[in-house]
């Protein structure tokens, strides 16, 4: 493989797409994503997926010396081909990292606008509920849930992001090994909430941008109420955490650094 050259001001970009039965999108969204950002790679990281999509991106990886393939022996969740992928950026020297679907609800077209906020930032989150975001052909139930989720999570957690449950972002590759990544516990949809907290709560310098999502095509929503339930809970824990530790450091006269506080360099882009 012949790595690209890199994006301006942010470095060597590895744009990680897991997939599960995503045969009838795998082409469509490499494409998309190459013409878009040709200065990064891409990795597929399949979970072995029955339909025969690592099939179809290893063919791909044949014509494209920016295509990395990662086969993976069975289908363990989300957070555990992110964190899959992860590490081999970081193996092979990259200098930030791309999450995003692979069914087109996240349009390829606006990396640049991602990658352009990652130059004078450590996190940049795609965000749909901010100005100049949008959400398509979600029934209103899925769409009140998701609102209603994230409403929750700022007022548990006290971050200040309108959508932390959102799976479109970049980091800096340091940032992974400050929030320990492979300590991540979640392995659904929360573990976007979890990456997202702990970065907060390191300080780093976060920002949303504008995204629009548009409900998959094709395949099947890997999204269910056993995924939710799991979110809810996790959130709920954490938050009790950090008003126990918030309450310790009260009564002994602790005092909170920006980095342990989350207070540095957060604000939204609209």
């Amino acid at each position: 493989m012949r790595a690209a050259e890199g994006y301006p001001g942010v470095g060597r970009v590895l744009v990680v797409i897991p997939t599960y039965n995503e045969a009838d999108n795998v082409r469509a969204i490499v494409g998309r994503v190459r013409r878009s950002v040709p200065e990064a790679d891409v990795l597929i990281a399949d979970d072995a997926s029955p339909d025969g999509t690592g099939a179809i991106a290893d063919e791909l990886a044949l014509a494209d010396d920016h295509l990395l393939v990662l086969h993976r022996a069975g289908k363990e969740g989300l957070g555990a081909a992110y964190k899959a992928g992860f590490a081999l950026a970081k193996d092979k020297g990259y200098d930030a990292v791309v999450e995003m679907d692979a069914d087109g609800s996240h349009a390829p077209e606006e990396l640049p606008r991602l990658l352009d906020a990652l130059g004078d930032h450590d996190v940049v989150m795609g965000a749909r509920y901010i100005s100049g975001g949008s959400v398509h052909n979600w029934p209103v139930h899925r769409l009140l849930l998701s609102r209603g989720g994230n409403i929750y999570i700022r007022t548990a957690l006290g971050m200040p992001f309108t959508d932390a449950t959102g799976g479109y972002r970049a980091y800096r590759i340091g940032v992974l090994d400050e929030i320990d990544v492979a300590t991540i516990a979640s392995t659904g949809y929360s573990f976007q909430v979890e990456m997202a907290w702990r970065a907060y709560r390191q300080g780093f310098r976060m920002v949303e941008v504008p995204i629009t999502f548009t409900e998959r095509e094709h395949g099947v929503s890997k999204m269910s109420g056993n995924v939710f339930k799991e979110q809810l809970l996790r959130v709920t824990l954490w938050g009790l955490q950090a008003r126990r530790e918030s309450l310790v450091e009260l009564l002994t006269g602790g005092e909170r650094t920006p980095a342990e506080d989350g207070s540095a360099g957060v604000r939204a882009r609209g």
